[in-house]
């Protein structure tokens, strides 16, 4: 309902008002009435109505005075004079005050409800607008750390578009990597046969859980750092080594951080990790080629950096044929899943081509590399769409892509078969549906890893998405391959055996973190989702 304030020194004009105007009509309210300006200034304060009906000349303040305090105020409601004087002064002065209408007494009703109709009017107008926006900002707002979670992704990738890689164009969050060092840390779960028996929640939850044992161990080793989820089974740490940092204290600190992550993950989470690390760099726009070796780093495995562990430092070029025969295969690989998993085929056909084009002008492959990387391209497209709820073997049933691979033995064939694969993914049944959904479940997957000690509800974040609350749970249980409420509550659960683990906290205090306040109740869950009782875990009965 519209809130109206009426104005004026003759109760048989305020009466009157009240009885004439449509209420009902208009979807609006009375809220109170005043006989002078300074009356009807404290009134309008007070209840900050949408529209103010006041006449000029009244005792102790007149309308144009109050209306310049309003003004002052930054009032924003409607304001209609309605006035026994028709002096051209104090109409120019009116409509310098910015108000809808001048009126002169006496007014017929048909008049006065058609300016208060116009009034009305602008008021929705504004209303609208004004919601839109808050919207739009409330949505900035929500999505900012997402956008730069984006951002640094595409840096430390080599996706991020030419005209952005200008220090001018840096986030004023990052602006201190203008002066600082960088450096990338690989990271890549190793694809055995626990882990690609994973469902689809299990999977986002173990990369989840990878991601939070690197943040935690990461800011206790390195000043500043950023984590960023890329392709696949892959993410990556990109760190700033301060200019008096010495090459090997540096490099003390990565075997430190290095060992302690891929320890932790292998005895919290049963799963191993292999991870390397790039050359530093002298300016953030050769961020991604610190990614590039990191992660070749990880595939030749040359340099083991720390005995008993699978940590590795590079060597030699990077870029050079003998390493891989493609010049930047993770921002080609990033650039490729992200086309194929937001349904842009004619986008991956364009990336293919050029990739493609560019290493045939440069050399010959022999089929040993042809293979090579028809392989790589094939786990990385599966583990990619698998982490979004996409299950390429069951999409690609009536195919072999493993015997495929065999048989491809130059180039020209690979790309066939390449554009073919993503062409038959692109069109599947299962591949159809709304990029906003995906987008707006991997949100929600980040919101609950990042808040899973709130009240975090689905129709809370149903609104935060813009969409209905009981389609959101279908499309998150289609995608994330689990309920809402199950993904929570196994979310918390693996937060709490970690804590359990680390024997620093007791039961109800693990209880409180993670987002429980009856400690019965966090037990019975806790039990039912690992097995034991958490405090047979504070006790160290289990391994």
């Amino acid at each position: 309902m519209w809130k109206i304030v009426i104005i004026d020194d003759d109760r048989n004009v305020l009466k009157g008002m009240r009885r004439v105007i449509p209420w009902d009509e208009l979807g609006a309210e009375w809220v109170g009435e005043a006989m002078d300006g300074e009356e009807g200034l404290r009134l309008i304060r007070q209840t900050q109505p949408d529209l103010v009906i006041t006449d000029i000349y009244m005792p102790v303040m007149n309308g144009l005075e109050m209306i310049e305090h309003l003004r002052s105020d930054d009032f924003l409601g409607k304001i209609v004079i309605l006035s026994g004087y028709t002096d051209f002064e104090y109409a120019r002065q009116a409509m310098r005050l910015n108000v809808v209408d001048y009126l002169t007494k006496p007014v017929s009703v048909a008049t006065l409800k058609t300016v208060l109709h116009k009034a009305v009017t602008l008021i929705r107008e504004e209303h609208v607008k004004h919601m839109v926006q808050v919207e739009l900002s409330e949505r900035l707002t929500r999505y900012q750390p997402f956008i730069e979670r984006e951002w640094v992704k595409s840096v430390v990738s080599g996706t991020l578009d030419r005209p952005y890689r200008e220090d001018d164009e840096l986030p004023p969050a990052y602006g201190f990597w203008k002066k600082a060092r960088h450096l990338v840390i690989g990271i890549e779960i190793a694809r055995d046969a626990r882990v690609n028996a994973f469902s689809i929640a299990d999977m986002n939850l173990i990369r989840f859980a990878v991601r939070n044992v690197v943040r935690e161990i990461a800011s206790e080793i390195f000043s500043t750092y950023a984590y960023t989820e890329l392709h696949g089974t892959r993410s990556a740490v990109l760190i700033h080594p301060g200019p008096s940092l010495a090459e090997a204290e540096l490099r003390m600190n990565l075997r430190q951080f290095g060992s302690e992550v891929i320890e932790s993950v292998s005895r919290y989470l049963k799963v191993n990790l292999r991870m390397g690390w790039g050359r530093t760099t002298q300016h953030w726009g050769q961020i991604s080629d610190s990614t590039e070796e990191a992660f070749r780093a990880i595939e030749l495995r040359e340099s083991p950096a720390l005995k008993g562990f699978e940590l590795y430092e590079i060597t030699g070029e990077i870029c050079s044929p003998e390493t891989h025969p493609l010049p930047r295969p993770v921002k080609f690989y990033q650039e490729l899943t992200s086309a194929i998993k937001n349904g842009h085929a004619g986008l991956a056909y364009r990336l293919i081509e050029d990739q493609f084009q560019s290493l045939e002008k440069s050399r010959k492959l022999m089929p040993s590399e042809v293979q090579l990387i028809a392989g790589e391209l094939w786990g990385v497209i599966t583990y990619s769409l698998y982490e979004v709820g996409i299950v390429v073997n069951e999409m690609l049933s009536d195919r072999l892509p493993q015997m495929e691979i065999v048989r491809l033995t130059r180039l020209d064939s690979l790309v066939e078969w390449l554009q073919s694969t993503v062409s038959e993914i692109c069109r599947s049944r299962e591949w159809k549906g709304s990029n906003k959904h995906r987008h707006a479940v991997e949100f929600m997957l980040q919101y609950i890893h990042e808040n899973y000690a709130e009240d975090v509800t689905i129709g809370e974040l149903a609104d935060k998405v813009s969409i209905s609350r009981n389609y959101l749970s279908e499309i998150f249980r289609n995608i994330a391959g689990d309920t809402f409420n199950n993904y929570l509550t196994r979310v918390r659960m693996e937060k709490a055996k970690e804590l359990l683990l680390e024997k620093n906290m007791l039961v109800y205090e693990v209880a409180d973190r993670v987002g429980y306040k009856n400690v019965p109740y966090f037990s019975n869950l806790f039990k039912k989702h690992v097995g034991v009782n958490p405090t047979d875990l504070t006790k160290g009965s289990i391994r």
